[in-house]
């Protein structure tokens, strides 16, 4: 993959030697050090946390054979070659109550799932289909039956020894099960980051206070604290600081000092009123990059200082949600001890028509919704402006145009990616 994009036209010329956000990511993480440390957490607080070390197996899971259904447990050998055997029926087993003697050949036991197979049993006739004779306390089978049939294996979820969650893996709710199955009540988790959150910007104010001429709410830090506890962050927040190079510059070192990344937005291009690059300067901090090579999100830069992230994302509140999402997010999984993972990206038929210059990634708004033939097919959703933070409500995900792609056209297959919000 190059490193930059080289593309000629004059709108191509703005994006000449930015990254693409992968590009920015890789670059960044090459750059970062240190380790944020392992801390022993209660498993019902490791949900949204990340595993410090490969968990293993302890024992087998389940221990034992055991019953998949409720039924009849038999030696089917025998039903095999005598179709019409007669069971009798010599004991009863539940889940924590097992049969505890050997069965006898050509005998059952009445068998509940999740039971201990009796040893001698090695199938569970389901009692839907036998015959019970209550006088006799006998049983028939309707049917064949196959050895092994309705019956879990020792091992079936886990064997002994082998990885149950790998390192670096976010814990969620299906890992907590499987780590509580296999019997773990405690989890050796890397500690919580703190990220520094500040806003730049001497026309935004605080929520709830009445905007004079020429002001406007700040949607950028709730929303970016919002996204960086949904991540499973400590998010300290340093509030709106004025455009002034010399104010931020503070800001920035305070937040260095004492968090393990600082997230700005606003202030990132090179106008007048544009100070992060005079910050990161007076700091010593060589920019990894200034400028992405993406539409929202271009004016984004970042730095490292003393192994901590400085990610400077745009002020506009689609780009700084975008650049998050793409850029941000993976190098604060990485800074935290996690696996960073390829943004998911799905295969979608488009619904619209649109142009674009070529030279950059462009992402726009989409839903998902059902073409005549029953399969998916993107639709844009809202306004297309870096501003236009309300057609972020309601989209399920961005559309991926690629770098050299000149517009697209209904029925071009493209890269949708999904919001997790919009998931299961």
């Amino acid at each position: 993959m190059s490193s930059t994009i080289q593309s000629g036209g004059s709108s191509a010329d703005l994006y000449r030697s930015s990254l693409i956000p992968q590009q920015a990511v890789e670059k960044l993480i090459g750059l970062i050090t240190g380790n944020p440390g392992d801390e022993e957490v209660n498993i019902a607080d490791a949900v949204g946390r990340y595993l410090a070390h490969d968990l293993i197996a302890p024992t087998d899971l389940p221990a034992s054979n055991n019953a998949a259904v409720d039924g009849y447990a038999i030696d089917a050998e025998i039903i095999a070659g005598n179709p019409d055997h007669s069971f009798p029926v010599v004991g009863r087993a539940a889940a924590g109550h097992p049969f505890t003697q050997t069965l006898a050949a050509g005998s059952a036991v009445r068998i509940f799932t999740g039971a201990i197979m009796p040893i001698g049993a090695n199938a569970v006739a389901m009692h839907e289909f036998c015959d019970f004779d209550a006088g006799t306390s006998h049983v028939r089978l309707k049917q064949q039956i196959a050895v092994g049939a309705n019956n879990r294996p020792a091992g079936e979820n886990l064997r002994k020894g082998e990885v149950i969650i790998k390192a670096g893996t976010r814990l969620g709710t299906a890992d907590i099960g499987i780590a509580a199955a296999a019997g773990f009540a405690r989890l050796q988790t890397k500690r919580r980051l703190t990220i520094a959150l500040i806003s730049m910007g001497d026309e935004i104010i605080e929520p709830g206070n009445a905007p004079k001429f020429g002001q406007l709410h700040d949607s950028n830090r709730p929303m970016l604290a919002a996204m960086l506890a949904d991540d499973g962050y400590m998010v300290r927040d340093f509030g709106i600081i004025p455009d002034n190079a010399d104010a931020l510059t503070g800001a920035y070192r305070t937040a260095l000092d004492g968090c393990d990344a600082v997230l700005s937005s606003g202030g990132a291009s090179d106008g007048d009123e544009d100070h992060t690059q005079a910050a990161m300067a007076a700091l010593a901090i060589e920019p990894a990059f200034w400028r992405l090579a993406i539409k929202p999100g271009r004016p984004m830069s970042a730095g490292v200082l003393g192994g901590k992230p400085l990610l400077c994302l745009p002020g506009n509140p689609v780009a700084a949600f975008v650049c998050y999402r793409l850029v941000a997010a993976q190098v604060l999984t990485a800074l935290a001890g996690g696996m960073a993972k390829p943004v998911m990206r799905l295969p979608v038929a488009a619904g619209f028509n649109h142009r674009k210059s070529v030279g950059r990634l462009e992402y726009l708004r989409v839903r998902l919704e059902t073409a005549s033939d029953g399969a998916p097919v993107m639709q844009l959703h809202g306004r297309k402006g870096a501003g236009v933070l309300s057609s972020l409500t309601g989209a399920h995900g961005l559309v991926e145009l690629p770098v050299d792609n000149d517009g697209v056209s209904v029925g071009d297959y493209l890269s949708f990616i999904p919001f997790r919000e919009s998931g299961l």
